[in-house]
């Protein structure tokens, strides 16, 4: 007769409270500098100063909704049910549909937005959702095969290209290009060898360049960073608009809803460049703020990530909090012209419904996480009890099997 000796386990659950205010106090101080910002625009073009705040409230609150709804869903149900493939599979067929010429709808020569009756919808943000999930799925199902290249590495890599070559045929470069370092990062820390990275990287440069070298406006962005004198009031003039907005904030800033530069300084302040109009109006002291707050995200966010338990759960929260940090830090290198233009949007902050709903999506999923792990030494489903010298047993609530 076998002596079992019992090990308990458990997942403790615990909700980050710092993580969530983070992010609730960037939606809020985001939501007020859209207000001031983009007043005067919507004045202007829509003959209702509230109308761009209102649209953005209607989509707050639908993010709001799917926030608390991913924060508590069973993300391994998720898996069982197969939501990783369809999320994929539903998002390819929405990134054709801005493609499609009765479907889709452009501006500004970029077909990335198709119509919802009255709204229009940009899929490529979906997309910086959706592929994170995937590669989390799909690098935990295949990390015996991780250095396998047709079996391990092939299926994520060709997932990850087919959004690439669909976003860029949206006129979207700056979002392809964000997709690909993002999932770079999530194949290096799956554990993929170097040397595909290289194979990888010398398959993208030409076709990057092709991207670039093909567009007159993505060249002319180029030749404007690298000379910022060349075609001041052309290429450079949004720029160098914001530089100029975002040191006239001086140390105190103007106060809220008192700058200047966004009547006709900064174009489009209310969208990718709204961080100018932030800094203007907070100064310096509000910009530390502002960097504290998505220090404490980042920090929180990383955190999670770290102690989550599983492959799944760690590559899924290292995915999502560096897909917003990362859209952070390059928004704001883009404003202060440390970086050549680029259409990334500041998230929380930057109008476009959206963003706004697939961030929030991303931050429930880092509070899901952050708020389960696995801890020895306490009571739960996942108790397991231990017979030697045979090996040990899972008891299932449902069904006994022998692993």
């Amino acid at each position: 007769m076998y002596q079992f000796t019992v090990e308990k386990t458990g997942r403790q659950v615990h909700t980050d409270h710092i993580l969530v205010a983070s992010i609730f106090l960037l939606t809020g101080l985001g939501m007020v500098t859209l207000y001031s910002s983009s007043y005067v625009y919507a004045e202007r073009f829509f003959e209702n100063g509230l109308y761009l705040i209102s649209r953005q409230f209607f989509f707050l609150g639908a993010g709001i909704v799917l926030f608390l709804v991913t924060s508590r869903i069973n993300l391994d149900r998720v898996r069982d049910y197969g939501l990783p493939v369809i999320a994929v599979l539903g998002t390819i067929a929405l990134c054709i549909l801005p493609l499609l010429p009765v479907v889709g709808v452009t501006k500004n020569g970029a077909s990335r937005w198709f119509r919802i009756g009255s709204e229009t919808f940009q899929p490529s943000e979906l997309v910086k959702l959706v592929l994170p999930l995937y590669l989390a799925h799909i690098f935990d199902k295949k990390q015996e095969q991780i250095h396998s290249l047709a079996k391990g590495i092939l299926p994520p890599f060709c997932i990850t290209v087919l959004f690439i070559i669909l976003i860029s045929l949206q006129n979207n470069f700056s979002t392809a290009a964000f997709i690909a370092m993002n999932a770079v990062l999530i194949f290096y820390i799956a554990g993929v060898k170097y040397r595909y990275f290289l194979s990888g990287l010398f398959m993208f440069l030409p076709f990057a360049l092709l991207l670039i070298l093909t567009k007159e406006h993505r060249f002319r962005r180029i030749i404007s960073y690298l000379n910022p004198t060349w075609e001041p009031h052309g290429a450079g003039y949004q720029v160098r608009a914001s530089i100029t907005t975002i040191a006239s904030g001086g140390f105190w800033g103007k106060g809220i809803g008192h700058g200047i530069r966004k009547f006709a300084g900064v174009p489009e302040v209310q969208s990718d460049f709204i961080f100018s109009s932030f800094a203007e109006e907070m100064g310096f002291l509000g910009i530390l703020f502002f960097v504290l707050l998505f220090g404490v995200f980042a920090a929180r966010g990383y955190r999670a990530a770290m102690r989550a338990e599983g492959v799944y759960r760690r590559l899924l929260a290292f995915g999502l909090v560096t897909m917003i940090v990362f859209q952070v830090l390059l928004n704001i290198a883009v404003v202060s012209g440390s970086i050549p233009a680029t259409g990334i949007p500041l998230p929380f902050f930057s109008a476009g419904g959206s963003s706004l709903v697939t961030t929030l999506i991303g931050a429930g999923i880092i509070v899901n996480i952050s708020r389960s792990r696995e801890v020895p030494g306490t009571f739960g489903p996942s108790t397991k009890y231990t017979a030697r010298p045979e090996g040990w047993y899972a008891v299932d609530p449902e069904v006994f099997h022998v692993r």
